[in-house]
């Protein structure tokens, strides 16, 4: 089912022989992530990163980072949904642009990550390499390296507390027990960051939180509301970077 699920989303399967299966290192099995067996292109670099963002004196990028839990375990869980949003953010950028768009590693940021300007805005488009509670640690070293504030920093995650199928944007507030979200106000050291929050809605009666958000989302979620999701949040970080936070809260906010 989620093979055809992730063609229909990002042409192309989530799962591959040649990904790495230990989920500490691996960069996600999916058609828009590097894989390290085929090293078709140099590494990036934040030296490489900063040449192709060419920013003047005193411009920032945006920084629009997927949370999740990199591996082919976890690649389908509802965790993940903020890894598939950064995905389809990409093939919007490659279907806009006509440009080659893909993820690469930067192991010194501890992320895989895309950089380009649209609409000539300066952004930088990232998956968070670590596991959801260390997401900060791929956040922080990327805002450090590019001094990006944390108004200007765009996370996509899970949320439990909207109805599947719900997107917001929103900025700062409380953490809701998010482990990616905490670890990443810890690293900014503010909660005044962008909010890209995707519902996936409560765990039913007798399942567990971690339980439901590690398990792959169902037959039902993937033929109803999952891939309108995953669009509107793609849509509403390119209207971010590219319009500004107020054009996508009237965008997104405004959608069931």
């Amino acid at each position: 089912m989620f093979k055809n699920l992730f063609s229909k989303l990002f042409g192309g399967s989530p799962f591959s022989d040649s990904a790495s299966k230990s989920p500490s290192t691996a960069s996600s099995a999916s058609p828009r992530a590097s894989s390290s067996s085929f090293p078709a292109t140099p590494p990036v670099t934040p030296t490489s990163l900063a040449d192709t963002l060419d920013l003047s004196e005193g411009e920032t990028p945006w920084l629009i980072i997927g949370l999740g839990n990199p591996g082919d375990r976890y690649e389908t869980t509802r965790h993940n949904i903020g890894y598939m949003a950064v995905d389809r953010l990409l093939d919007s950028i490659a279907e806009k642009t006509s440009a080659a768009v893909m993820l690469l590693p930067e192991e010194s940021l501890n992320s895989l990550i895309f950089a380009t300007r649209l609409d000539d805005q300066p952004v930088i488009v990232a998956r968070a390499n670590t596991f959801m509670n260390l997401s900060g640690e791929s956040i922080g070293a990327i805002a450090r390296e590019f001094s990006i504030p944390a108004k200007k920093v765009v996370v996509i995650h899970d949320e439990l507390d909207l109805p599947p199928g719900q997107v917001r944007v929103k900025v700062g507030g409380g953490e809701n027990g998010h482990n990616g979200l905490k670890s990443t106000t810890e690293a900014l050291g503010t909660r005044d960051y962008v909010r890209l929050r995707m519902g996936i809605g409560r765990p039913p009666q007798g399942t567990g939180v971690v339980e439901h958000v590690l398990a792959s989302f169902t037959d039902e979620e993937a033929a109803t509301w999952l891939p309108e999701a995953v669009d509107r949040a793609a849509e509403g970080a390119y209207i971010i970077a590219t319009q500004g936070l107020s054009a996508a809260q009237n965008t997104v906010n405004t959608k069931r």
